[in-house]
């Protein structure tokens, strides 16, 4: 075997493809696989899923047990909780309120509501709340003697329900009726208001009034009774309000009348003592037109003088060159300085041929000295003009405003002698008014009083309740199960939202982009030695099929050397490299199977073999690589076993013993597959995968968490390993949701029916 295994070395490149050339070795890591396990690609793929109702349809069937739970608790809290409930009776009496009543006499003020409109919804509110007020619950306590009664004393006694309530919360009194040694005006009036409910009809003018409480008597006994009070009540309002205004207006009649004489009295006393003659409006001869025409003058002068004041303060403080054109309108200055001009340009040009001295020089200077003296003149004039309007537009305002000042005096001193008279003829006229008013309203409330009818009336009287109104039994388990099936719904997908395993085939295709191989049943009652001993079980068949599947995965068939790994530990993955082993030598291959844990190996255990030599004394290059072979009796199966630990597995895998054994081995064997360690923490898988053919993935359904398997998958592909595909072990249809479909081995299995009973137990 040595010599074989050395003649496999030699020929290594021949029987072993290489990396660029093998269908399963690109050579390149394919980038989209890697972006396929992205976060990114990985919310994509679960946002398709949110309207996928097959997959909620799916979860619910996996977490039935918990909406069923949940339904449970809820629907039996409820019903028990129903079932101790004291039962209430509802005693309903209806009441028709109308706006408006028919009035025989209009009289405003006591029953003319004609500036209210006749849908006001402020009216009926305010009779809602009258009949919901305590001073109508307190008169109805009264009149039926609650205190005394014997149906309101029987409500003391406590329901179980209440005794429950008041045991646990350690309340000793039920708040629903006080004790009749307690009962006095208040509280029973707070009894009543409490249980009472008032409820307008929509669109009518009706209001129905419901009394609850556990007697059915009662409850028919006060809803008639804050009826009939409240129509009462009405009534004595309106007649109240009718004999007070009667009684109210004769008083102030009397001190009004006493008032008017008073007045007019003193009225006559102040015109004669001031003696003031007035007019027929009762103002003074001196009218305050003349004030208004002072005033309108004095305003018109004082423009004019602020005007004439502005002119001269502007001229008097320029030189006179500089005065506006439009004061100058009237004046010949323009004329003189022209004629100035040109005597002075004359008075230049000849200033080249003569000597300043010269007699008509002399000449010309003293023309130009005298115009100088005329625009001056002219200059003056025109400034002592605008002075001259400012002192007579001061002086004519002076004058106004002496005379203004006569004129206020005398109308101050009339209007100062007049001020007690004015007063008294207003309060003359006040009380007269007054009076005039209310003997009118006297008047007519004597004619109307007492002639208006009730607008409020009992169209429905309360009967006796033969049913309670409350608990409603069937309404309140209807709340149940509709609350039950909720939560349970909505526990249901927040514990499936807490597990983030991977639980189906399909979330391997999504989540990782590998094929699925084959689903492997989850084993119930018996080991996997004892499933895989009986060829008929759903178990063994399962592996059958990814043996089948392995055939098809590439275009050269099943890959020579096939490592086998998984995220984490306790995955299946021995169990699968084991069973895959046995199954290639039952179709007659020579199969090598090696141990390729040096952490934590199991296959000298399944075997029960030695594990004295194997893996690590070859790649510590202390045997050979038969030596560490063993062979298993009666088949073409042979196990390499992983040999001592050694301390460093990893350094011994990455050195090339590892790649001369297994080019030895696919010489040697039809197919040789490699028991890998887990992926996640250590780099032995990543190592042994690189010099492998292919590489085949190991799923624990519902254990290995997505996170891991994704991360298991980069590190993988980034050692450019060649990945076939996956593998989904200890699948449980049922509790993964799906009822039909992947696992159902059972089925297919040889046997039929009975195979499924025993993959059951």
């Amino acid at each position: 075997m040595q010599q074989e295994l050395q003649k496999g070395d030699a020929h290594d490149d021949a029987r072993l493809p290489a990396r660029g050339d093998h269908p399963l070795a690109p050579a390149q890591v394919n980038p989209d696989r890697l972006t396929l396990l992205g976060a990114k690609d990985d919310d994509k793929a679960e946002d398709k899923e949110e309207f996928d109702l097959r997959r909620y349809w799916q979860i619910l069937v996996k977490r039935k047990w918990t909406v069923m739970s949940a339904f449970g608790i809820v629907f039996l809290t409820v019903l028990i909780a129903t079932l101790l409930m004291t039962p209430i009776y509802r005693a309903s009496a209806t009441l028709q309120i109308d706006r408006d009543t028919v009035k025989v006499m209009q009289v405003q003020g006591v029953n003319d509501e004609s500036d209210v409109a006749y849908n006001d919804a402020a009216y009926y509110k305010t009779q809602y709340q009258l009949l919901q007020s305590i001073a109508l619950s307190r008169r109805v306590a009264s009149q039926l003697h609650l205190a005394n009664d014997p149906s309101y004393l029987q409500l003391s006694d406590k329901s179980l329900f209440s005794r429950l309530v008041s045991m646990l919360s350690g309340k000793k009194e039920d708040p629903k009726a006080p004790q009749a040694s307690d009962a006095d005006s208040a509280a029973l009036g707070t009894f009543v208001n409490q249980h009472l409910d008032v409820e307008p009809i929509r669109d009518t003018r009706l209001v129905t009034i419901s009394f609850d409480s556990p007697n059915a008597g009662l409850s028919a006994k006060v809803a008639n009774a804050v009826a009939d009070n409240f129509i009462a009540a009405n009534l004595e309002h309106s007649f109240n309000a009718s004999a007070y205004a009667r009684t109210y207006l004769e008083e102030r009649l009397t001190q009004l009348k006493q008032k008017l004489t008073e007045s007019q009295a003193k009225l006559v006393e102040i015109a004669t003592k001031e003696k003031l003659f007035l007019d027929a409006d009762g103002k003074t001869p001196l009218t305050s037109a003349e004030l208004a025409a002072l005033n309108t003058a004095l305003a018109t002068d004082e423009d004019v003088r602020l005007k004439a004041e502005a002119r001269w303060k502007l001229v008097s403080g320029i030189p006179n060159e500089s005065l506006p054109g439009d004061m100058l309108v009237n004046s010949i200055v323009g004329q003189l300085r022209q004629q100035r001009a040109t005597i002075v340009a004359d008075y230049q040009q000849k200033m080249s041929v003569y000597q300043p001295n010269y007699p008509l020089m002399l000449a010309l200077k003293s023309q130009i000295d005298e115009l100088d003296k005329q625009i001056a003149a002219e200059y003056a004039g025109v400034k002592s003009s605008i002075k001259s309007e400012y002192t007579a537009a001061l002086a004519h305002e002076n004058m106004l405003k002496a005379q203004m000042d006569q004129v206020k005096a005398q109308v101050l001193d009339q209007q100062q002698r007049s001020i007690a008279f004015n007063i008294a003829q207003r309060d003359m006229n006040t009380n007269q008014q007054l009076y005039d008013g209310l003997l009118q309203r006297y008047k007519e409330i004597g004619i109307a009083g007492g002639v208006t009818t009730n607008n409020m009336s009992i169209v429905d009287r309360a009967d006796v309740p033969r049913l309670p109104y409350k608990p409603d039994l069937i309404k309140n388990l209807l709340l149940a199960t509709i609350f039950g099936l909720a939560l349970g719904v909505l526990l249901a997908f927040f514990f499936e939202y807490l597990d983030d395993t991977i639980k189906t085939p399909d979330d391997i295709e999504k989540l990782l982009g590998l094929a699925v191989l084959g689903v492997i049943p989850k084993l119930k009652g018996m080991t996997p030695n004892e499933a895989t001993q009986d060829q008929r079980s759903p178990f063994s068949e399962a592996y059958r099929s990814v043996r089948t599947a392995l055939q098809f995965s590439t275009a050269a068939g099943v890959p020579r050397s096939l490592l086998i790994t998984s995220a984490t530990p306790s995955e299946g993955k021995s169990t699968t490299a084991v069973t895959l082993a046995n199954n290639f030598a039952q179709l007659g291959k020579s199969v090598l199977l090696i141990d390729g844990d040096l952490r934590n190996p199991s296959l000298h255990r399944v075997f029960g073999l030695e594990n004295t030599n194997g893996l690590s004394n070859f790649l510590a290059g202390a045997i050979e690589p038969q030596d560490g072979i063993q062979n298993l009796p009666g088949s073409t199966l042979q196990v390499m076993t992983s040999g001592p630990l050694p301390p460093d597995p990893a350094e011994l895998l990455a050195g090339p013993k590892l790649l001369s054994l297994l080019t030895g081995a696919i010489a040697k064997y039809d197919q040789v597959i490699i028991d890998a360690p887990p992926t996640i923490g250590l780099a032995d898988a990543l190592i042994t995968s690189h010099v492998a053919i292919g590489t085949l993935f190991v799923i624990d359904s519902g254990a290995t968490r997505r996170e891991a398997a994704r991360g298991a998958v980069k590190r993988l592909l980034s050692s450019r390993a060649r990945i076939v595909g996956a593998v989904m072990t200890k699948y449980d249809s049922k509790m993964s949701g799906y009822g039909y479909g992947y696992g159902n081995y059972s089925y297919y299995a040889y046997g039929g029916s009975e195979q499924a009973k025993i993959a059951k137990q």
